[in-house]
């Protein structure tokens, strides 16, 4: 039959990124825990399209998908990429895996257990060199440390979300990094609390009042004092509670180049 999308096209016009969006598939995520964790991925897969070539082959990109529908997670990240290239004639291909992670978390007090949600994503691209990127929302607790010192009694105080990207030289469990966010923030957030958690939540946060600044910035000096990052951004957005906006703070710090292949 006729392969239309290797007809020659007339426009001499690239295209960066060509490929299939929104695909749904199950992968496995390494688990520090458990060994690994079984999640669904939200998965967007793309290459280059040279001038000279009308469209891309978009069966190409889920069959790849299909082959590797036993392993696919960041270890073989790279190996699917590199497939990506070689079956469709590419220069570049760019892979997008976003998914949610669970981590069973046990109240401060009493210990009862539930499952956190945390949203985490792996971005990757091969062409001349390599790059990878690890992506999570970490939900928070803050308590404003200028309603404390003006108060009499009490604080405002609301959830918030920190979204942290992160270029690394050696493997990160996804663990550590939502630890260190969780730390750096007025308290943690958890998924099941009784009354005495709730009670010791509530007075964590007020002994540790944190702005949007704060939290980015210690997050900031952790990174910074580890050797194994090597770029990273941090955001933190509070959803405050008595205000008609959200409160928002970001730091991006490390080169942003791709990894060069040896």
């Amino acid at each position: 039959m006729k392969d239309i999308q290797n007809h020659r096209d007339d426009r001499n016009i690239d295209i960066d990124q060509v490929g299939v969006k929104g695909i749904r598939y199950p992968v496995t995520v390494l688990d520090k825990d458990m060994g690994e964790q079984q999640t669904v991925a939200e998965i967007n897969m793309y290459v280059n399209l040279p001038r000279y070539y009308k469209g891309t082959h978009m069966s190409r990109f889920v069959e790849i998908l299909n082959e590797n529908s036993r392993r696919i997670s960041l270890r073989n990240f790279s190996e699917i990429l590199q497939e990506m290239k070689d079956r469709l004639n590419a220069e570049s291909a760019h892979m997008e895996m976003r998914f949610p992670y669970f981590i069973n978390k046990s109240a401060p007090v009493t210990g009862s257990s539930g499952l956190m949600e945390y949203k985490c994503a792996f971005k990757g691209s091969l062409n001349s060199g390599s790059d990878l990127v690890m992506m999570i929302h970490v939900p928070i607790s803050t308590l404003c440390p200028c309603s404390k010192e003006i108060s009499d009694f009490g604080a405002h105080n609301q959830r918030g979300e920190v979204r942290l990207q992160v270029r690394f030289k050696k493997f990160v469990w996804i663990e550590d990094l939502i630890k260190l966010v969780e730390e750096s923030a007025s308290c943690e957030v958890f998924s099941v609390l009784k009354r005495e958690d709730e009670k010791f939540v509530t007075e964590q946060a007020y002994r540790n009042p944190m702005f949007v600044e704060d939290i980015v910035r210690d997050i900031a000096v952790k990174l910074s004092n580890d050797p194994n990052i090597t770029w990273f951004t941090v955001e933190s957005e509070n959803f405050e509670s008595i205000h008609n906006h959200n409160a928002y703070a970001y730091i991006e710090k490390g080169k942003a180049h791709m990894t060069q292949k040896p």
